[in-house]
């Protein structure tokens, strides 16, 4: 027997507003994500492609349909529920870092342990083994205005992988990146895939971004224009 998948999407639709003012975000998704995937999610601008990594994010709820996470129905859960499978099972990478501007690398990294109420000694260790998984080793006292664009997402990834979660979520996470720097950042979400079968989706619009995912999923006005596997993932 195969085993369940880590996500399904079924029939899944997004409304926003009403009347004269609705609009459909999403019209009947239908896909399905295994533990360990590497899949990127790519489309113009009003694709639903955002609407949707909100939903996987427990950010949103659909309007119909059902989202399945480790066979639990997570439109059926309470906000409260959500914001728990959310600290527990999700990690979050955005464009522009979203680190606290007067607060250390290392107080950063900590910020999701100190939401779970972890002690002080068990965050400071976990933070600085984090900080050292993505190369930031000697840095843990600088604040982000000490550091470089890329060392800043560094650190986010770090935030996001302290927490040992089953998925990480990217949305646009080179948008903000030169080219080098870009690539730098995606070997090290890859090397957290592959070595750690952490299961990532990752919002982007740039192919050669998405170019480092094994599976890469197209949307096009609310719905899912292709499913492919990446064939010349690096």
């Amino acid at each position: 027997m195969s085993e369940a998948p880590l996500i399904r999407f079924s029939g899944l639709t997004k409304v926003y507003g009403q009347g004269k003012v609705t609009f459909q975000a999403l019209k009947g998704i239908d896909f399905s994500i295994n533990a360990g995937e590497f899949v990127a999610i790519m489309g113009p601008s009003g694709s639903g492609k955002s609407t949707a990594m909100n939903i996987l994010g427990c950010l949103d709820t659909p309007t119909e349909g059902s989202y399945a996470f480790q066979g639990v129905q997570v439109e059926k859960l309470t906000r409260t529920q959500r914001a728990l499978l959310r600290r527990h099972q999700l990690g979050f990478v955005f464009q522009g870092f979203n680190l606290l501007s007067r607060t250390t690398a290392l107080e950063n990294v900590e910020l999701p342990l100190l939401y779970r109420r972890e002690s002080t000694a068990k965050r400071h260790a976990a933070a600085r083994v984090a900080l050292e998984q993505v190369g930031l080793k000697g840095w843990e006292h600088h604040t982000p205005a000490e550091l470089s664009g890329g060392q800043q997402q560094r650190v986010a990834i770090a935030r996001a992988i302290v927490t040992q979660p089953s998925v990480l979520l990217a949305d646009e996470p080179t948008g903000n990146l030169d080219t080098k720097t870009s690539q730098e950042v995606m070997e090290l979400i890859q090397r957290f895939n592959r070595q750690h079968g952490i299961t990532v989706l990752m919002v982007t619009h740039e192919p050669d971004i998405a170019a480092h995912a094994r599976r890469i999923i197209r949307f096009v006005d609310g719905l899912v224009e292709s499913d492919r596997l990446n064939e010349e993932t690096p």
